[in-house]
């Protein structure tokens, strides 16, 4: 009888056994979020990873999008594409129908039908998530030919991409669905409860050293009125020491004044017994005697329950333990608001900055083959703040990274290396209120009660750089924003301003019209929102006090690659053709 069938299985095993085992080339690539080439070769010395790689390898400045906003430009890096054809154009868009603002780079959209139930609302189906930027993910196609992928926090990729592990990064919303919510409790004799940019205040009384407080989570949907899930956290002072006991649920942890908690996980009720959101803040300490002031960050997605998507699949997060899932971590809204002070804030960012750390390493344990994204935020945010006025500060945070880049050498010294960052920056002096000129210029109308006039107006401004048109020519307005000048200094305000060009499924939300500031300008926040505020130009006294929305070719990004690796005219938009042309 002949052995052949056996001989054929045995060859299939051996087959399959090596194919199991086939390795694919390594290559990591870390983004650094805001990492400017003129700062880092002002500072070769004190960054001595990154000074190895450039001398064993390159180091190149990389060309950015139009505008250099961190959602246009990693999406470009994402994608492959303009932002004509990804359809990300600024943090905002317009919606062309009530010309409301918008975030631009997802929607939650609600089921349609829903089954009452008493107070509740039972829906039929499930919520979900869609990302709003088209175009495929590069990465997918390694995947496509057996690649192992991981990716980690790379930012406009919420919800995940589901193309081999990831973590979602900037765009990811806290538990109340928001970019950001704070709360901060005081019980002085000045605040009353209100809302401020990005956080709330809630007045409070200490009695018997003790204080409740009530804080809210994710808007409750299953119940008719969609009010805020809510959970208590039980503070008790020591009568003579700045000493507090919070308990959470469970969870109890004490703080001295000025100290900061680790995660402190959270459940929220939805149905009793039934349905629970779960989730995790942060607490500050700020004042324990002989006032009371406790700040509590945002609530983020805990990822060992996870509520909302941030990973896919589901179970990679929770292998990575406790970290900041928030897409902008560092709270630069309750520094802004006078919640948080500049030394407070570093230290917040400190701790965002640890938790990037432990996710870098957790996710090099897990590594072993392939293609590898890894995020850092911290530059970013920290230059924003930083830029300019303490730059021994913002040294700290480049080294930090810099230490992570030399230990993803250490660890993976046979891997393609790849330092890339989206854009760089530039001071913050002067605020435009691009609206307010545009009135000026009779491009834009007010009705009586004062509210913008759709059916007169020209020109309309919303987002950091976008200019909408309706009837306006484009080549007048074009002239009039480049002949701008400063009447404090006298100085160009504006450097370029590019036609958009956009695909067909685009159109809708396009801005026609795309202002690059020079150095030292910005859109105003109010103008990022729409307004009309009433002069034109404004110190900036804020204290975000730098930027990179302005003219592209002044805040290049970085590129660093190990020897071996090249990429010719480096820019955002072929880099990940680049990286394909790795493997």
């Amino acid at each position: 009888m002949s052995r052949l069938p056996e001989i054929l299985l045995a060859a299939a095993v051996i087959l399959l056994s090596a194919c199991a085992r086939q390795s694919h080339r390594k290559v990591i690539v870390i983004g650094v979020d805001g990492m400017d080439p003129g700062f880092v070769e002002r500072h070769w010395a004190d960054l001595p990873n990154l000074d190895r790689l450039r001398r064993e390898g390159s180091f190149q400045r990389l060309a950015t999008t139009t505008p250099p906003q961190s959602p246009v430009a990693w999406s470009t890096f994402i994608t492959g594409l303009d932002p004509g054809d990804h359809g990300i154009f600024d943090f905002v868009h317009r919606d062309p129908a009530t010309h409301e603002p918008f975030l631009s780079t997802d929607r939650t959209v609600e089921p349609r039908f829903a089954l009452p139930l008493g107070k509740y609302r039972l829906p039929l189906t499930s919520p979900h998530i869609e990302s709003l930027r088209k175009g495929e993910p590069f990465w997918g196609k390694l995947a496509d030919r057996g690649v192992p992928v991981t990716i980690v926090r790379i930012p406009v990729n919420y919800p995940p991409s589901s193309v081999g592990n990831e973590i979602s990064g900037m765009g990811t919303p806290d538990l109340r669905g928001t970019q950001g919510t704070f709360t901060y409790y005081t019980d002085s004799s000045d605040e009353s409860s209100h809302r401020v940019s990005g956080g709330i205040v809630r007045k409070v009384r200490v009695a018997d050293h003790h204080v409740a407080l009530r804080l809210e989570g994710p808007p409750n949907t299953l119940l008719r009125g969609q009010e805020y899930a809510a959970v208590t956290l039980d503070a008790d002072i020591d009568p003579e020491r700045p000493v507090a006991r919070i308990a959470a649920g469970e969870t109890l942890t004490v703080l001295r004044q000025g100290e900061w908690s680790d995660w402190i996980p959270l459940r929220f009720p939805l149905i009793p017994h039934i349905a629970t959101a779960y989730g995790m803040v942060r607490v500050y300490a700020k004042q324990l005697h002989p006032g009371f002031e406790l700040y509590v960050s945002p609530v983020n997605v805990d990822p060992n329950n996870p509520a909302l998507p941030i990973s896919a699949p589901k179970g990679f997060a929770p292998r990575m333990g406790r970290f900041s899932t928030l897409g902008i971590a560092e709270d630069t809204s309750a520094l802004r608001q006078d919640v948080l002070t500049h030394a407070e804030f570093l230290a917040q960012s400190r701790l965002v900055l640890n938790d990037e750390i432990h996710l870098l390493s957790r996710t090099l344990d897990n590594y072993r083959d392939g293609f590898l994204f890894f995020y850092f935020s911290t530059v970013d945010q920290n230059s924003h703040i930083l830029w300019g006025k303490y730059d021994s500060e913002l040294l700290a945070f480049y080294q930090a990274v810099d230490a992570s880049i030399g230990e993803v050498r250490r660890r993976e010294p046979d891997a393609g290396l790849v330092v890339m960052s989206d854009h760089g920056f530039s001071t913050f002096n002067r605020a435009v209120n691009l609206n307010t000129w545009l009135l000026e210029q009779g491009l834009l109308a007010r009705d009586a009660n004062g509210e913008i006039d759709w059916v007169n107006t020209k020109a309309w401004a919303i987002g950091l750089n976008a200019l909408y048109l309706s009837g306006a020519d484009p080549g007048d307005i074009t002239q009039r924003l480049l002949s701008l000048r400063d009447p404090e200094s006298n100085s160009t305000v504006i450097e370029s301003v590019t036609k958009v060009k956009a695909a067909p499924d685009n159109r809708a939300v396009a801005p026609d019209l795309e202002i690059g500031y020079a150095p030292g300008y910005r859109a105003s926040w109010e103008t990022g929102l729409g307004e009309i505020p009433l002069t034109v130009f404004e110190t900036n006294r804020d204290a975000w006090i730098a930027d990179h929305c302005i003219s592209a070719d002044r805040v290049p990004g970085v590129l660093f690659l190990s020897p071996g690796l090249t990429a010719p005219n480096p820019s955002l938009k072929n880099l990940s053709s680049a990286i394909l042309s790795l493997y």
